[in-house]
């Protein structure tokens, strides 16, 4: 795992066998890890493929000495939507750089504040791939503990596009751009905390409930104020602005594109 401190040192990452290296720069003043460099491994594909297109940007799969990556190119935002979109860029390198030793989530291959590149997780999204095998929930389950031990909240682990059931039948958890990263373990993270937990427990009820347990079954029943207030107040409008304005839905498992 990185330190916050400068640093500037090659790197050296490996995925599936094959290996990209680039110089990685963080400074104690550069905001939100903004100097970490991906020039050295820009992609030249000329037709990669488009997960997700929004006023957020574009979101990416394209191949790398052979090996696939994902990039969320800021660029490609509206203008206006550009210091959103490059600060949930920022939140979610720093919470991969976090997580850097934790099996189940995308490694941080570069962010330069315009352009983000991390590996690819092969696999089906929750939608599709249905699990109803109840050690997957245990596996997830522990994912959620090991993010949790390292200061990050996902806060959007009630998408079924964001769990994936990868090649060999684990779980693992894609798109951190709202994630909790500051690491603080107060009250209030024990809360989003517990709710990562009651969002992932709600799927299990969908695909496995006769795995849940009473301890489980009590959680899901009593979700959290904010949450409640959020459903009875804000979450339509949140859906109406997010599809009317921002034609914005999760679908990086489906491969879609908003027309």
């Amino acid at each position: 795992m990185y330190n916050a401190s400068s640093i500037k040192a090659p790197c050296l990452v490996i995925l599936s066998g094959h290996a990209a290296r680039w110089s990685a720069t963080f400074t104690n003043d550069a905001p939100s890890w903004a100097d970490a460099r991906v020039d050295e491994v820009s992609l030249n594909i000329p037709e990669p493929t488009v997960l997700k297109a929004d006023e957020l940007g574009r979101i990416e799969i394209a191949v790398h000495e052979g090996v696939p990556v994902i990039r969320r190119d800021i660029r490609a935002a509206r203008w206006w939507a550009r210091p959103l979109a490059r600060r949930a860029a920022a939140r979610e390198a720093r919470a991969l750089m976090r997580l850097a030793d934790v099996a189940g989530v995308p490694r941080l291959l570069g962010w330069d504040g315009a352009e983000l590149l991390r590996s690819y997780i092969p696999g089906a999204p929750m939608q599709q791939a249905r699990p109803s095998d109840r050690d997957y929930y245990r596996q997830a389950l522990l994912l959620l503990s090991q993010l949790h031990r390292r200061g990050v909240v996902h806060n959007d682990s009630a998408k079924e596009p964001n769990w994936l059931m990868d090649e060999d039948g684990s779980p693992a958890l894609v798109d951190f751009q709202i994630a909790w990263t500051r690491g603080r373990r107060g009250a209030f993270y024990r809360v989003l905390a517990r709710e990562d937990l009651r969002h992932l427990l709600k799927h299990k009820r969908t695909y496995c409930p006769q795995a849940l347990s009473a301890r489980q079954r009590a959680i899901l029943d009593t979700p959290a104020l904010h949450s409640r207030l959020w459903r009875a107040t804000g979450k339509r409008l949140y859906k109406l602005i997010a599809r009317r304005l921002f034609g914005y839905w999760d679908n990086e498992g489906k491969g879609r594109v908003r027309d």
